[in-house]
């Protein structure tokens, strides 16, 4: 037995009993609280030099989770426009997509999926970096960073 709930929201947020009578054991009862929650974004502000390596983890408060069993992708926001720079599928290497070819291949996917852009330009100053996780079709982790370059 199960509860196919469509069009989840926020509203839908409660407990719920599934109530069944069993022979010859009687009435069994089962209750689970069902939290819904909203995409979640983060929005993080990042300093570096010019001509230094920009490094930027994907969820920074995520400490416990191990992103490698999700799908996540890593794009770039400039002028209202959004470019992919890389995707990664658990247990496959990580896909570079055209638009990291634009910025003179200085894009790199790191060691817990950070991202690695060097050496940083001034054209970088403003850009927004983001990590979009994927923990389930319908649920999206992002966190996105506004980069700030700076001069000697």
């Amino acid at each position: 037995w199960a509860l196919h709930l469509e069009n989840v929201t926020l509203s839908l947020s409660g407990q719920y009993e599934c109530t069944f009578a069993t022979y010859p054991y009687g009435t069994k009862a089962a209750k689970i609280q069902l939290t819904v929650k909203a995409e979640e974004e983060r929005h993080y502000l990042k300093k570096v030099w010019l001509k230094q390596t920009l490094e930027i983890p994907c969820l920074e408060d995520v400490t416990s989770e191990n992103l490698s069993t999700y799908p996540l992708k890593w794009l770039v926001g400039e002028n209202g426009r959004k470019e992919e720079l890389v995707t990664k599928e658990p247990s496959c290497p990580a896909v570079y997509r055209n638009s990291s070819l634009l910025h003179g291949q200085r894009v790199l996917l790191g060691l817990s999926n950070t991202l690695k852009v060097f050496p940083t330009k001034i054209t970088d100053d403003g850009r927004v970096f983001s990590c979009h996780v994927l923990y389930h079709p319908e649920r999206v982790q992002k966190s996105s960073t506004t980069v700030r370059i700076f001069g000697k």
